[in-house]
């Protein structure tokens, strides 16, 4: 089994110190690895020394013979006036992207587009982004390489999109390196975890969830071995590491916290008959926050919101969800009164003060440094009466104070968006607004937004695709379809997508019950229609296969998550050699039967 990719003692050094430094690894066919690390500690980097774009400054990079590598970019590429088919081409070799002349390749292409549902006939520019990054991800698979690089494949996709790649990924054979923000993209597809950090490449040969039990182990293990390191440097990173294995550990307590909020808010609902004098008699507290009344909204004669009501209240941590451009900036405009709604009332309580996080309208000037642009003018900050020294605010937002005292133009983009919530958290609210806040966040700054939200006494309205956050911070779910329907679901993302799933289960029995009445009254019609089926339908069997596919696939996926259990127990490394290999052995022969039952789904659902 040949590697198809080594990495032998390679360096790069952007600017001190090293970004990467004496890195070895190894990757094998079929390995699903992914890469985790705060942001600017050289994730991109490394991916484009895989793919041969970068050189590093010492050390090699050996390919295995005929290996094909392509990476797939976080950037798209706008306003292209090529059809889909010629951007998919693009993929090619130089020699081989003129369709016309190759055979080969026009299948090639062919094949990749039927795979992936695209049409070759679109134009580029006209697609949705979640459209374009599947056209892209064509682009970079019409080879078949052995090795695709993905960074940050799930980046301003929809939850739908986000699914279907997931899906997609699942049944692809070939070896995979990403880099994600998505947790539970990130449970679903990984099979090997490399973490970048500090120069160093950890290589944890296990699923995320068993990384993160022996990550805390390790984090622990390391606190205590830095006491002996160069003190200052042991102080803030042990300070900086502490405070990331206290989240870690402090999420039971959220979850307990938000079952009680999810309760209350269940009984609020029955209680809605006196709501209203409720809510009246506690205004002065400002209890009520924002009240809707049958809101409708349309845009171009296309209806987004049509007839939509609710109550808001104090505290109340709500995610607002749907596909991109469903209109879920625009619900949000009409909840704060940025936009006036065609029919219906908006209603805000008693002195809201309201703060908004947009990502593109935050502006930071590039030559003051972090804390500079944070204190606005200040060295003490004043929090509910309590004074507080910048640097030490900023330390809560992972700056160390040399990091806080540098240029903001020499921020990665991950400490970039960590300026922007110490900017954001200084200042006095009741609202908070986060308009897709995980976009470009890493993993330790996602954690640290979510126990800052998951904290924060105010009113939340939060629009995101991040499952794993939504399902972590809010209470209930706001749910827009694009079509003008927009409903609201008590819980998080997972209380949602079951309630979803129940109703369209028991519309399915009704269609199904109606179906038949039909079918009894019109026996004499022939079931020959004209024109040609597009693609064979389902035989009995398979149709029983596609049935049976979601049980087999939990199945063996519950029997891969208890043996990452087993291999997660401290012990089990002591356990002896065979027993270690018989392990391994057994979840590579799960992968692959979890591959192959990924792609058959893929294939008969396309199908269906």
């Amino acid at each position: 089994n040949m590697a198809l990719l080594n990495l032998q003692d390679v360096s790069f050094t952007y600017r001190k110190p090293a970004l990467l430094e004496d890195i070895d690894l190894e990757i094998n066919a079929g390995e699903r690895i992914g890469l985790l690390g705060r942001n600017g500690m050289g994730k991109s980097t490394l991916m484009k020394i895989m793919a041969g774009e970068l050189e590093p400054d010492h050390g090699r990079v050996v390919r295995g013979s005929n290996v094909q590598i392509a990476r797939l970019e976080q950037e798209v590429p706008e306003g292209e006036s090529d059809k889909v088919s010629a951007i998919v081409a693009l993929g090619l070799a130089p020699g081989e992207q003129d369709l016309g002349k190759f055979v080969a390749s026009k299948q090639a292409v062919d094949k990749v587009l039927s795979r992936m549902n695209l049409d070759p006939e679109e134009v580029f520019g006209t697609l949705s982004s979640g459209m374009k990054r599947r056209v892209l991800l064509a682009q970079a698979l019409v080879r078949e390489p052995d090795l695709l690089l993905l960074d940050e494949p799930t980046n301003h996709l929809d939850i739908e999109s986000i699914d279907w790649l997931e899906r997609f990924l699942k049944g692809y054979t070939g070896a995979l390196v990403f880099v994600t923000h998505d947790r539970v993209f990130l449970r679903a597809l990984a099979t090997r975890i490399l973490e970048v950090d500090r120069g160093r490449i950890f290589d944890w040969t296990c699923d995320y969830e068993t990384f993160l039990k022996r990550k805390e182990l390790a984090l622990h293990t390391e606190a205590l071995e830095q006491a002996s390191f160069d003190r200052k440097l042991a102080q803030e990173e042990a300070w900086i590491r502490q405070g990331i294995k206290a989240r870690r550990t402090r999420n039971e307590g959220r979850v307990k916290a938000l079952k009680a909020m999810r309760t209350e808010r269940g009984q609020r609902r029955d209680r809605l008959g006196n709501v209203r004098m409720r809510a009246m008699s506690a205004e002065q507290s400002g209890q009520l926050v924002i009240e809707v009344e049958d809101l409708q909204y349309a845009y171009d004669e296309q209806p987004i919101i049509d007839g939509f009501s609710t109550l808001i209240t104090r505290g109340e941590k709500i995610g607002i969800i749907g596909p991109n451009g469903a209109g879920k900036t625009t619900l949000l405009k009409l909840l704060l009164g940025d936009l006036k709604p065609n029919e219906g009332t908006v209603r805000h309580g008693t002195r809201l003060q309201v703060i908004y996080f947009d990502q593109l309208r935050e502006q930071i000037d590039g030559e003051m440094t972090v804390a500079e642009n944070v204190g606005e003018g200040q060295d003490m900050l004043e929090f509910n009466g309590k004074k507080k020294h910048i640097y030490g605010y900023l330390q809560e937002f992972l700056f160390t104070p040399e990091r806080a005292r540098q240029q903001a133009k020499l921020l990665s983009g991950g400490e970039r968006n960590r300026l922007l919530l110490a900017r954001l958290f200084k200042r006095p609210s009741n609202v908070m607004v986060l308009d897709e806040p995980t976009n470009d966040l890493d993993a330790e700054t996602l954690d640290l937004l979510e126990e800052l939200v998951d904290s924060y006494d105010g009113t939340l309205l939060l629009v995101s695709h991040d499952r794993a956050f939504l399902n972590n911070v809010v209470t209930s779910v706001i749910a827009i379809d694009g079509v003008g329907g927009v409903r609201q679901y008590d819980g998080g993302y997972d209380d949602y997508a079951r309630q979803v799933a129940k109703a369209q289960a028991e519309q399915a029995k009704l269609v199904e019950a109606d179906g038949k009445k039909k079918q009894k009254k019109g026996k004499k019609s022939s079931g020959m229609s004209g024109g040609k089926p597009k693609v064979a339908k389902l035989s009995f069997n398979e149709k029983r296969e596609l049935d049976e596919l979601p049980a087999k696939v939990e199945q063996l996926e519950a029997e891969q998550a208890e043996m990452h259990a087993t291999m997660a127990e401290p012990d089990f490394f002591k356990s002896g050699g065979d027993k270690i290999t018989q392990f391994n052995d057994r979840l590579e022969q799960l992968q692959s039967e979890l591959q192959v039952a990924y792609a058959r789904w893929e294939e008969l659902e396309s199908r269906a």
